[in-house]
């Protein structure tokens, strides 16, 4: 799929916030997410908005004649981070110092509009965004239930290290990391 890719660093990305907000809105207008107020678009964009002065956030987008069709963001991630520090010793030892240096890339999220999807694009934007971070590694998180991004990252290299929840309200998903490139 022929798409453009471009960066965005949180002072850029807030200028095309209601975009990546639109994308979000789409891709989350599906059951079971549908009236979940965890994954309403204002709860969204108060995270998203949050994240934009997180250090070393950065989004790639893709786009298609001139609209947003899918995009990534994320962080360099704090070793403190709840959902990463509740994980405890399931967590390698040598993560555990990765992320104490600031060597761990928080890919936070990876979305494509619902009729690019299973294209190759969100492949396309996980690899375009690892290619240009200084991090060695990728943590993730990935809801247990949601099977098509589940099995992607499983192929791409993933490896699950245990469950956490964002928060009480928020359903459960697995801890993931991509291995040192």
């Amino acid at each position: 799929m022929s798409a453009e890719y471009r960066r965005h660093d949180g002072t850029s990305a807030k200028g095309i916030m209601d975009e990546l907000v639109d994308v979000y809105a789409q891709v989350y207008d599906v059951p079971p997410y549908i009236g979940d107020p965890f994954f309403s678009v204002d709860s969204f964009r108060t995270r998203l908005e949050a994240a934009f002065d997180t250090e070393g956030f950065e989004t790639v987008t893709a786009r298609q004649e001139g609209r947003i069709i899918g995009y990534v963001h994320g962080a360099t991630l704090p070793a403190d981070k709840p959902w990463w520090a509740s994980l405890g010793n399931l967590r390698p030892a040598e993560l555990v110092v990765l992320a104490d240096s600031g060597g761990i890339f928080w890919l936070r999220e990876l979305m494509v509009l619902p009729g690019l999807q299973n294209q190759g694009l969100g492949r396309q934007i996980h690899d375009t965004v690892i290619a240009g971070r200084s991090e060695s590694v990728t943590a993730l998180t990935c809801i247990i239930d949601n099977q098509p991004a589940h099995d992607a990252y499983l192929r791409w290299g993933y490896t699950i290290m245990g469950q956490i929840k964002h928060a009480p309200e928020s359903p459960m998903y697995d801890a993931m990391y991509l291995p040192s490139r």
